[in-house]
């Protein structure tokens, strides 16, 4: 039997059962394996993929949507990968060509590498902003804000959950109620007896990635992330919207260090909902 060839492949629904084969077709592109993430987006949102005769998987992507399930108010991409046998072959765009006529009328957001850039803007994607990632291990500089900052309990869940919508700009509590087992820490940040923000940890190989990042102010970003930072041996890895500069120069003082700036994309819409003032990370950029 002849080999099919790759256009002709079919496209199917992935499922937590195929974390391996995303984690081997990460590694195959020089990604980390990121099973504890891939985890996260096969339960929580639409992975799609392409499978290789030869076994594994020729591509794959993960569509995580937000707001009434009947019509989400926005979807994210990320994850998206080719392996490398099957690279520059248009798997790729056919994959996300596949994606974008799904989902239709809904609104779509992405974080574009350089390198996948030109494909999203040949589809028709905008850049509307940056995002840059740092790393290092975080070093406190004398006295930190003077805001308080405890774990966060069942208790807090709604209020976070509320906090979260009106910031992001959308619902995603499928996503943020994962967040207390998918986490090592979750914080939330205090003001005489109420919530005024809340950032998670997350192990990812051999660091604690910290995100989402949602604070009333730069201040109470800073005492979340060092009280993050002040429960974990390991380094800390963070997406920060460019436009926070103050809390990109806090951090860099501290230790972290500039890795790699991605672009924020959308399709079918102008801008991200939301208040970007007080969004200062995302949960991953793989999923907005």
């Amino acid at each position: 039997m002849p080999t099919p060839s790759p256009a002709a492949l079919p496209i199917r629904r992935l499922t937590p059962r195929d974390l391996s084969a995303c984690a081997d077709l990460s590694e195959n592109r020089g990604w980390p394996r990121e099973e504890h993430k891939w985890g996260l987006l096969l339960a929580a949102g639409t992975g799609l993929g392409i499978d290789d005769p030869g076994g594994g998987l020729v591509a794959a992507c993960v569509v995580t949507a937000y707001g009434p399930r009947e019509q989400p108010d926005l979807t994210a991409i990320g994850m998206v990968l080719v392996a490398e046998r099957y690279a520059r072959q248009g798997i790729g765009r056919r994959l996300m060509r596949h994606v974008v006529a799904e989902l239709g009328t809904t609104p779509v957001t992405l974080h574009a590498t350089p390198y996948g850039r030109p494909l999203y803007e040949e589809l028709g994607f905008k850049a509307i902003g940056r995002a840059e990632m740092v790393r290092g291990r975080f070093s406190p500089l004398g006295p930190e804000p003077e805001i308080a900052t405890r774990a966060a309990t069942a208790e807090d869940l709604v209020t976070i959950l509320r906090l979260d919508e009106e910031v992001f700009g959308t619902d995603r509590t499928h996503m943020i109620t994962r967040l207390p087992a998918f986490s090592d820490h979750l914080r939330v940040a205090e003001e005489d007896g109420r919530i005024i923000g809340y950032a998670a940890a997350w192990p990812n190989m051999d660091s604690h990635v910290v995100g989402p990042l949602i604070a009333r102010d730069t201040e109470t970003a800073k005492a979340l992330i060092a009280s993050l930072a002040s429960r974990t041996d390991r380094p800390l890895r963070t997406d920060i919207d460019v436009r926070h500069e103050e809390l990109l120069a806090w951090v860099k003082e501290r230790g972290l260090t500039s890795v790699s700036f991605n672009a924020v994309m959308t399709y079918g819409i102008g801008e991200l909902p939301g208040d970007w003032t007080r969004r200062f990370a995302p949960l991953t950029v793989a999923a907005g």
